[in-house]
This record gives structure tokens, sequence and C-alpha cells, in this order.
């Protein structure tokens, strides 16, 4: 399958068009509600292009997205023939987006009438690679807003020095991919695709890459992206081998980072990021089946037992007693004899 070292074949970028990505499958109860957000943006002289990449639905999706035709002039649909997944259509969308801009867009969220048109005002005004932005949790009737953890605002920053340090959330704690606008032209260098081999825990690599390759950023006080959280078919609420995704995505993370002496300082907050999501995991793993929670655990330890010692002894040192105990119990007794303290 494609990694995302592949790239995109290079085609010509149509000034003021802003591409927006859209992946849907099976979203027939709010793929209306997604694209009538978008029909309603505020624009100026910019355009949209609206890219639903529907992945094999076999409900109305399709047709309810196609019903937008009118409002929306610059809507493509374009089907998978079977279903590949979130990373694929988002890579679908990436390879034909012909727009200056781009932006994802999840098929049950929505955006505010003046969202897509302040986060281009801000990417134009500051002149950046991109930029990220705040956003509103929707669970059931409550809105909740959630602030990304950068407390500079509208300044040219560089990505690099927002991924550390370890001990506090920081922008690449942040991975939301529809909660910014990224420049087409930097992205097909920088972070060109989604690796399609994860079917969940897809959007930290992407933005560990896009983190350590491109060269400048901004934070916009704009919330307009409205995230819908807690739903039934949300990947959150499946117990499935699909949970164990973040194993081979933090693989790929550490090999990135501390196969290149240039980010190898990077390396502790691969880990640290790494060591929180196992513990996520193992402390909701009695309602995994078996047979998950125990490729789980193995998978866990298999990752740890591959990194350098002096670098996991010093992450598992920074955690409080009882994770440190948990993470040290799935190694050989001999490798967590000295680690358990």
């Amino acid at each position: 399958m494609p990694s995302t070292s592949e790239r995109p074949s290079a085609k010509a970028r149509i000034p003021g068009r802003i591409s927006v990505i859209v992946p849907a499958m099976n979203q027939q109860d709010f793929i209306g509600d997604t694209l009538a957000s978008l029909a309603r943006q505020r624009l100026g002289a910019r355009e949209l292009e609206v890219l639903v990449i529907d992945d094999a639905s076999t409900d109305a999706t399709a047709a309810i997205a196609g019903q937008f035709a009118s409002g929306l002039p610059g809507l493509r649909i374009i089907t998978h023939p079977a279903n590949r997944g979130v990373s694929a259509a988002r890579n679908t969308g990436l390879e034909n987006a012909s727009g200056e801009f781009v932006v994802f867009l999840d098929p049950d969220d929505w955006f505010a009438p003046n969202h897509l048109a302040q986060l281009a005002d801000g990417l134009e005004e500051l002149d950046v690679d991109y930029v990220r932005c705040d956003h509103v949790r929707v669970t059931g009737g409550n809105r909740t807003l959630y602030r990304a953890p950068q407390a500079n605002r509208n300044v040219v920053l560089d990505p690099t020095d927002d991924i550390s340090p370890i001990h506090t959330a920081t922008m690449i704690d942040y991975p939301l991919v529809w909660a910014g606008m990224y420049r087409a032209e930097m992205l097909s260098s920088a972070a060109p695709r989604f690796n399609e081999e994860l079917r969940t825990c897809e959007d930290r690599p992407w933005f560990w890459e896009l983190a350590l390759k491109a060269k400048s950023y901004a934070v916009l006080n704009a919330h307009g992206i409205f995230y819908r959280r807690g739903l039934p078919g949300s990947l959150t609420q499946v117990f499935d081998d699909r949970q164990l995704d973040f194993l081979d995505a933090f693989a790929g993370i550490l090999d990135m980072v501390l196969g290149d002496p240039a980010h190898e300082a990077h390396g502790p907050k691969a880990l640290r990021q790494f060591i929180a999501i196992s513990c996520h995991h193992l402390g909701r793993s009695a309602q995994f089946p078996p047979a998950l929670r125990r490729s789980l655990r193995e998978g866990i330890a298999e990752r740890l037992a591959v990194i350098p010692a002096p670098l996991l002894d010093d992450g598992l040192a920074q955690i409080d007693a009882k994770r440190r105990k948990t993470l040290t119990g799935l190694l050989p007794s001999a490798a967590a004899k000295g680690r358990s303290k």
C-alpha cells in the first residue's frame, strides 16, 4: 500500500481556490449538514472546490451529496469501488485537489460561515506554510471550546519549536487534520500522503512529518470548526484490531525521528506520546476481547523492546510509578528488573 513517502503528481494550482476534502463512508445522517455549511461559506473573491470521497458507502451518502450540485458549483463526488479507509480517501482528495489551499473536513462535522475565509486570510497575511485553529466539540446538545495548545497567536512560528517539551501539551499533541488550512504546494513535498496501512492514528505520523519538514506556521484565533463527539459509529467506540494501529503509527514516528540525526532531539517527545497512548489503551483493555487484549500487550512489549535503552530508561523514569510498573511488567524479566523502581 502507498506510504507517506509517495508524492502525488505535480499539477497546476488555481490561485485563490480552496479545496475541501471530505472523506465519507455511510454518513447519510450527517453529510447534508456538512455540505450545507460549505454552501454557506463567505469567501469573497475566493472560490471553493469540494471533493467528497465516497469510500464505497452502502447508504444514501452519495445521493445526498449529489443534491448539493447546484448550491456548490465546485462539488465533485469521487467514488471508491471498494472501501479503502479514511487515509486512502484523503489521499484521493489530495490527488484530485486543484486549489492553492487545502482543508480537510470530516463528514459529520461542519464549519461556521466565515471559517474558511478567516483561515485563508491568516495564511496569506502571515505568509506561512499552514495555519492551525481552535475547535468546538459538540457532544449531544453541549458545545465546548477547545483551544490549540499554543498561546502565541497570529505570529509566524517554526513547527519544530512546538514539538517539545515532553511534560506539557504542545502542537504535536493536537493532531486534528481538520483544524487548519495548508498550502497545497507545501504538502506535496512536506506531507504528501497519509499512510493507507493505518485505519486509525493515521493523523499522528502525518503531523510529525509535517512538523519536521514544513518551514513555518501560525495559530489563529479562529474556532469555526464544529466537531461531533461520541457518535455510535466512532472508532473510539469500536473494540477490534483497528485499535492497535497506533503501534505501527508510532513505530513509524520513532523511526522517522531517531533515524535522522537532525531530529533525534525529538525522540523523548515521540516516546512520551507512545507511552501515554499505550497506557490509555491498557487502562481500557478490560473492555477488549481477550485475544485483542493479548495482542495489545504483546505489541506494546515488542515496540518497547526495540527502543534504545537510554531513551527508554529516561522515558520510563519520567512517568508515575503506577504506569511505569504497568509497562515494565510487559517486558522480559531481565529487561524489566532495573526499570521498575
